[in-house]
C-alpha cells in the first residue's frame, strides 16, 4: 500500500494547479484497479490521470510532475518516479523487445547516458538518432538498481539546435568468448521508417510480413573466470572483430543456402580468445562500441561449462 499511496501523492502534486484531490480517495481508486481488476500499476496510475485529465478539460502537455521538475544530470539519477526536464541527445536507438514499447535506447547529456523508453500508448512522435530534443516531463524509473527514464503522454518533445558533448559512462568488461548466442550472424531487420526489430520467419512483430534488409551483429559471452557478460557487436564491430564483411556473409549464406554458415563460420574465429570490449550498458548487454583481443584460443567448450555454472 506504500507504494499505491506514494503514487497517489504524486498524482495529486501533479494536479495541484488544477483540482483539488485529495490523496486517499486517488490511493483507492489506485487500489480498486490493482488489487480488484488485476491492473498492473503503471498502467493503473496512466488510467487515473487521464480521468484527472478529462476532469480538468487539460491537454496532455499541459500537465506537469507538480510543483517544478527537477533538473538533474541523466548520469545522477538515483530515485524512482521522479518528473524531470532535461536536454539531451538521442545516442543510440535498439530494437524494442516488446510490442508494447515504440521507442528504447540511449539518452546522453554532459553528464553521461540513461536508458530510456516510449510506450506505444502514449503517442509520441518518433526521436531520432543523433539529435538533440529538449524533454519535459520524463518519469525515472527504476529495475533491480539501474535508472532509466520514461516517456509518457505528457512528455513534450522539441528538436533544438546545439550539440551536447555527451559524457563517458562506458562500461568496459573483458574475458574468453566462451558462447555466441542465438540470434547471431546473418539476420535480417524490419525496413520500415524507425523499426530496426530483428525478422522472424520473415516477419515483423509491428509490420507484419516485409522483405528485410540485411544486417550482422554478435550476441556473445564473455566470461572473466568470476563473472559472466554479455556483450553486443553491431554491423561495423561484427566486421572488424571477424573481418567478414556483409556482402561476404551474404556470398556466404546464398553459396550454402543457409544462413546459419555465417554464425558457424564465426564461431569457428572467435570462441575461446580473450577480449576487452567497452560501450554502454542497455540491460544485461554491453553494447560494444570498442574491443581489443587480447591472447589467443582457449578451451571455449570447457569454459562454456564453468560460465554457466556460475
Amino acid at each position: 500500500m506504500t507504494d499505491l499511496h506514494t503514487h497517489a501523492e504524486d498524482i495529486v502534486a501533479q494536479f495541484s494547479d488544477h483540482l483539488d484531490l485529495d490523496v486517499d480517495e486517488v490511493e483507492e481508486r489506485l487500489d480498486n484497479l490493482v488489487n480488484e481488476y488485476r491492473v498492473p500499476v503503471d498502467e493503473a496510475r496512466r488510467s487515473v490521470v487521464n480521468s484527472y485529465l478529462d476532469e480538468a478539460d487539460l491537454d496532455r502537455d499541459a500537465l506537469g510532475g507538480g510543483g517544478g521538475n527537477a533538473s538533474v544530470g541523466l548520469a545522477e539519477i538515483d530515485q524512482d518516479e521522479q518528473w524531470l526536464d532535461v536536454t539531451a541527445e538521442v545516442v543510440e536507438l535498439w530494437e524494442a523487445r516488446s510490442d508494447s514499447v515504440a521507442q528504447v535506447g540511449l539518452l546522453g547529456d554532459e553528464t553521461g547516458t540513461t536508458k530510456f523508453v516510449a510506450f506505444e500508448t502514449s503517442d509520441l512522435p518518433a526521436l531520432e538518432e543523433g539529435t538533440v530534443y529538449r524533454l519535459e516531463n520524463l518519469v525515472t524509473d527504476e529495475y533491480q538498481g539501474n535508472f532509466s527514464v520514461k516517456l509518457n503522454r505528457t512528455t513534450t518533445i522539441t528538436e533544438v539546435d546545439e550539440e551536447i558533448e555527451v559524457g563517458d559512462d562506458a562500461e568496459t568488461v573483458e574475458g574468453a568468448l566462451v558462447d555466441i548466442q542465438s540470434g547471431s550472424g546473418l539476420i535480417k531487420r524490419c525496413p520500415e521508417d524507425d523499426c530496426t526489430r530483428v525478422l522472424q520467419n520473415g516477419r515483423c512483430s509491428e509490420h507484419g510480413d516485409v522483405e528485410g534488409e540485411f544486417d550482422l551483429r554478435i550476441k556473445g559471452v564473455l566470461d572473466d573466470g568470476e563473472a559472466v557478460h554479455e556483450v553486443i557487436f553491431d554491423r561495423e564491430a561484427t566486421e572488424s572483430l571477424t573481418g567478414t564483411t556483409l556482402e561476404e556473409a551474404k556470398d556466404m549464406a546464398m553459396d550454402a543456402l543457409d544462413t546459419t554458415v555465417v554464425a558457424e563460420e564465426m564461431r569457428a574465429d572467435t570462441l575461446g580468445r580473450y577480449y576487452r570490449v567497452s560501450g554502454p550498458q542497455f540491460g544485461r548487454y554491453v553494447l560494444v562500441d570498442d574491443f581489443e583481443r587480447l591472447s589467443d584460443p582457449i578451451d571455449a567448450e570447457a569454459a562454456l561449462i564453468e560460465a554457466r555454472s556460475i
